[in-house]
């Protein structure tokens, strides 16, 4: 065997659990540090996940009997799988911790949602979890089987709880397009938001200078209501600003999920990954990012 192969073989292993959008950013992170594994569920992304520099391990945390092999395979976990669409419980999560050995370092991708409605006050990690519907109901439960799952297997786990991801591609483009409602200005509700990239990286850090059991606020400096934020994004793009609607008129004109993130109010205080993490992010802020977006967008366009 030559020396290139005893280097890769010799890495330590982490496995990357939900390889979707920001597993794919976390991938050239990590590859150079690590044997990287993915878990996917379909095997028509083996070859994608392969290319990006992971070893594809096809299993699905519904069906439990698939997960043996993975049973010992790595000491370095990334848990960025969502939890079932339906339930209070997390099985998912319940499936994967029956596996891990002992002394695993995880680091699971939650919600800020778990933290309920604060009308619009700063929330740190010390504020207790209020989850008021099902999908943040799963993430808690989530949190508290890893945290319970640690203690008994000697394990680490870091919670990084994420608020509205965005991206290049991750913007509410379509939403403007159809002309969807926002809420009045007396009415709206502070939102919160991370750069896809930048969790990625918060992803990183967490592997190796969370504290043990420690969650964290994985969001950016901005703290923007949602109207003023779907405004922000069309500006930048050149779209119809939404039609803004009192709260009684919005219930009937936007679907239960959509109402349900503007029912909630509260900006993350995120000092604790610039303070323990040592984050520096890359996009601080979403108001100057979204016009850096644009920018390049219609770069891309005028190119055509």
């Amino acid at each position: 065997m030559n020396t290139k192969n005893n280097v890769r073989l010799n890495k330590p292993r982490l496995l990357v659990v939900g390889c979707g959008d920001v597993g794919m950013r976390l991938l050239p992170l990590v590859r150079e540090r690590f044997r990287v594994f993915a878990l996917t569920s379909r095997p028509e992304r083996a070859a994608e996940l392969r290319a990006a520099g992971a070893i594809p391990i096809v299993a699905d945390l519904d069906r439990p009997e698939t997960l043996k092999r993975l049973a010992r395979l790595a000491q370095w976990v990334v848990h960025l799988a969502p939890p079932p669409r339906q339930g209070a419980l997390d099985l998912r999560t319940r499936n994967l911790t029956a596996i891990l050995p002992e002394g695993t370092h995880v680091v699971y991708i939650s919600t800020s949602g778990v933290y309920g409605d604060h009308g619009g006050a700063l929330v740190d990690e010390t504020v207790p979890r209020a989850p008021r519907n099902a999908r943040a109901q799963r993430r808690v439960d989530a949190e508290q089987v890893l945290r319970a799952w640690a203690v008994g297997a000697r394990g680490r786990v870091a919670i990084l709880r994420a608020p509205g991801i965005y991206a290049a591609d991750r913007l509410p483009l379509e939403r403007l397009r159809l002309g969807t409602p926002a809420l009045a200005a007396r009415d709206d509700v502070y939102t919160n938001h991370i750069h896809a990239d930048d969790l990625a990286r918060l992803a990183l850090l967490a592997l190796f200078r969370a504290r043990p059991g420690r969650a964290y606020n994985a969001s950016d400096d901005s703290h923007m209501k949602m109207g003023d934020y779907f405004d922000l994004v069309a500006d930048a793009f050149g779209l119809p600003r939404p039609p803004r609607l009192p709260r009684a008129e919005l219930e009937r004109a936007v679907s239960p999920v959509q109402l349900s993130f503007m029912s909630e109010s509260r900006r993350l205080d995120n000092r604790r990954i610039r303070r323990e993490l040592r984050a520096r992010l890359r996009h601080p802020r979403v108001e100057e990012t979204v016009g850096t977006l644009a920018g390049q967008n219609k770069a891309v366009l005028s190119k055509r």
